[in-house]
């Protein structure tokens, strides 16, 4: 009896490996000249699981940041939003996108923005800077570009 294939879920999708989630992020923290960075992709439960951080991000923030509910923190709003999230400085930030944990890092100028499968958002990639820092229009299209290819890796 033939079963019809269930329709893959975010984490089904995932890359074949940590080590190109791994890759996908250092490329697109080169590619925007930033200090870290992080990917995160919806599990089943419909929260966002950090699937990739930047070596020497400390412990105490990477517990703050492995599981971020959709809607709470940068992460969470650009996945809701299914836009850029960005601060110039999240250790002043007053917008309130801005969580504890993130600020935990030492990082100032931040963004986050969707990575999107068959139109949706499915996860986050952001990246961060020690400096207070905009992220120009060019800046945040190449990591458009670096999320992309992050959701077409999928399985």
């Amino acid at each position: 009896m033939n079963q019809p294939t269930p329709e893959p879920s975010p984490t089904s999708m995932q890359p074949r490996s940590k080590d190109a989630l791994q890759k996908a992020l250092a490329d697109a923290v080169t590619a925007v000249n930033a200090d870290s960075g992080t990917i995160h992709l919806l599990g089943e439960d419909g929260v966002l699981h950090l699937q990739a951080a930047s070596p020497g991000m400390p412990e105490v923030v990477l517990e703050k940041v492995r599981i971020v509910p959709v809607g709470k923190g940068m992460a969470g709003l650009a996945v809701e939003r299914d836009r850029p999230v960005d601060a110039c400085n999240i250790q002043t930030d007053t917008s309130g996108d801005v969580r504890p944990g993130a600020k935990a890092t030492g990082l100032q100028g931040t963004i986050v923005v969707p990575i999107r499968r068959n139109g949706r958002a499915i996860g986050a990639l952001g990246v961060g800077c020690r400096a207070v820092r905009a992220f120009t229009p060019e800046e945040i299209a190449r990591l458009e570009v670096c999320a992309d290819g992050i959701a077409r890796s999928a399985d």
